[in-house]
């Protein structure tokens, strides 16, 4: 498969989980989603016992009422013990249909409800993971276990016990009648059975193959459609449409090759489900047949044996539907239970504190981090302090750790070395919720969600009136752009903004940031994208919220730092220089360099 320049092929799979739960317990996670509907679930096996009884019950009827004529004869005397059969069949016939029409509808709607109860707990599941997740895996293959997966799911955990019940009331039902009419002939069809047993487990085998196979290619297809379509305009510039199209068709090639691999295998199961079936039918035919001239068997048992045959075939080809089902089922749930088993790196330690609205003191002990166990030290011995409502820059070239250093402190990722403290509390020992309450975050990676200017604006703080949303936006130099959209607050910017310039995308994330109103703010590059007038704009707001704030403040423009109580230059050593702009400026040392830098621009 044709892949981008520096990414895998990988499935999301491919990242070995924090843990494997073993057999026995995923077991028990498969079964504890029936738990809230046992009741619904005994109405539809009870409807599923009826169903199955009613279907032998047919051929015993039909045995009777042939035996009667063969001993009263075929005269009038006997027509009112038929039509008395014909309507306690009739009556079996209405119990069947209404218990299918249960079985068909509430079965469903329970099998959706489970379905819905999995998908939530993936998607609360993957809410709690940490970005190093998220910067292993890929969305798209996320996106198929949540909704391709589960959907099969849904559909074993519906038909699994109705079919199970149906197929085992059935076989054990029309054996039992077929060795009460005639033994040797039931033992013979028996005989057959272990080779359509080992014959469905073979092709089982390989149509689990397929079904896994399968699942993780429409996952790729996923993850190059979400890619393709997100970066459209990256797309179009390049003029790249025709080299997308070849991309996607290769995904798609290898998806089809997998899902004609499992189709055949597929074929070869209901045929051969189809051959057992007929081949019972024609077996009972002939040996029948031989039964009765020989004086084993009566017409009417001929008769009965018949029809209790086509019952038998019914179980298997039951069978093999929930062979098919927990095949596709059963892949799901694995998939699923590949992510439910990675445990969140960063979460609540025992005993962690909450914590109200914070002084803003942050503290920085001898920090060290890396991205992985054994990969290469971003971070290491880094100390400093800052005082509540100061105003910090971090300057440095590219790459030197500033915007790593900076999501420390809300434990986007949690450190490898040393701690770090607010107000004189180790971060780990306060609640993830109540400190990211605290930390407000406008990153350089702008995001806005599709939606309502004010659906963005309120994301941080839902019960936000109009007055509020107005003052954040004002205090961000949006309102004035806002006021001259064609539905004001109330118009929909579309997928992640796109209706928007980069600047107004930029001064919406940093309004959300103020209406949050955290006393810790951390500004990643948030001005980057403004145009003179507009950044000049937020810098006074900024300096006007950091009076009564701490703030850090990332920033590859030094003119938008030059008013920072305190800047941190770092590099790959660490903190080199810490002081006011002036301080740094008459030191002439890396800090000075860079700001010249600039200046010739």
């Amino acid at each position: 498969m044709l892949t981008r320049p520096g990414r895998a092929p990988a499935d999301a799979a491919t990242d070995a989980p924090s843990f494997r739960a073993p057999p026995t317990a995923r077991a028990r996670k498969f079964l504890s989603y029936y738990r809230p509907h046992l009741p619904l679930l005994a109405a539809d096996l009870g409807c599923a016992i009826l169903v199955a009884g009613a279907a032998l019950a047919f051929p015993l009827a039909a045995r009777w009422v042939t035996q009667r004529l063969a001993d009263a004869g075929a005269t009038p005397a006997v027509l009112p013990d038929i039509y008395l059969a014909g309507g306690a069949m009739l009556l079996l016939l209405a119990a069947q249909v209404l218990a299918t029409l249960f079985v068909d509808y509430q079965g469903h709607v329970m099998g959706a409800k489970m379905e819905g109860a999995l998908r939530k707990d993936l998607f609360e599941h993957c809410q709690k993971l940490s970005f190093s997740f998220y910067d292993r895996h890929r969305v798209g293959q996320l996106m198929s276990r949540i909704t391709n997966d589960l959907h099969m799911l849904g559909e074993l955990y519906h038909h699994g016990p109705e079919d199970l019940a149906i197929a085992a009331l059935k076989f054990g039902g029309a054996v039992a009648i077929l060795a009460l009419l005639d033994l040797p002939l039931t033992l013979v069809i028996l005989a057959a059975t272990p080779f359509a047993v080992a014959y469905a487990l073979h092709f089982n085998r390989r149509m689990g193959a397929a079904v896994a196979r399968s699942r993780e290619r429409i996952g790729a297809i996923n993850e190059q459609v979400e890619d393709s379509l997100a970066g459209i305009r990256v797309v179009k510039s390049f003029a790249n449409e025709a080299l997308e199209t070849r991309r996607f068709d290769a995904a798609n090639a290898e998806f089809l090759a997998s899902r004609r691999e499992g189709y055949l295998s597929e074929a070869y199961f209901s045929v051969g489900a189809l051959a057992f079936g007929q081949l019972l039918t024609l077996a009972v035919i002939v040996g029948g047949a031989a039964r009765v001239v020989q004086g084993g068997l009566s017409v009417g048992d001929l008769l009965a044996f018949l029809l209790c045959v086509a019952v038998l075939v019914d179980p298997v080809q039951r069978l093999a539907n929930f062979a098919r089902l927990w095949q596709q089922g059963w892949t799901g749930f694995t998939r699923m239970m590949e992510i439910l088993d990675v445990r969140p790196d960063i979460q609540d330690r025992p005993g962690a504190q909450l914590i109200g609205r914070a002084r803003g003191a942050i503290s920085f002990r001898d920090v060290g981090f890396r991205y992985e166990d054994h990969g290469p030290q971003v971070l290491s011995g880094v100390s400093f302090d800052v005082r509540p409502g100061e105003f910090v820059a971090l300057v440095g070239a590219s790459g030197v750790g500033k915007s790593t250093l900076c999501a420390l402190i809300p434990r986007f990722y949690e450190v490898s070395d040393g701690e770090i403290r607010i107000d004189g509390t180790d971060v780990r020992d306060i609640t993830l919720d109540s400190l990211r309450r605290n930390v407000g975050v406008v990153q350089q990676d702008v995001y806005l969600f599709a939606g309502t200017v004010a659906d963005n604006l309120r994301y941080g703080r839902p019960d936000a009136s109009d007055a509020e949303l107005e003052a954040a936006a004002r205090a961000a130099n949006a309102h004035g752009f806002i006021s001259a959209l064609p539905k004001g607050y109330a118009t929909d910017i579309g997928q992640r903004g796109v209706k928007l310039s980069g600047g107004q995308k930029q001064r919406l994330t940093i309004a959300r940031a103020f209406l949050k109103d955290p006393p810790i703010l951390i500004f990643d590059e948030a001005t980057s994208a403004l145009d003179n007038e507009s950044e000049r704009a937020v810098q006074t707001a900024l300096l006007e919220l950091a009076r009564a704030r701490t703030t850090l403040v990332i920033a590859h423009r030094l003119s938008t730092v030059r008013h920072a109580d305190r800047i941190l230059v770092l590099s790959d050593g660490g903190i080199v220089e810490s002081g006011t702009h002036d301080a740094l400026i008459a030191r002439d040392g890396p800090y000075a360099r860079l700001y010249s830098v600039q200046a010739s621009f």
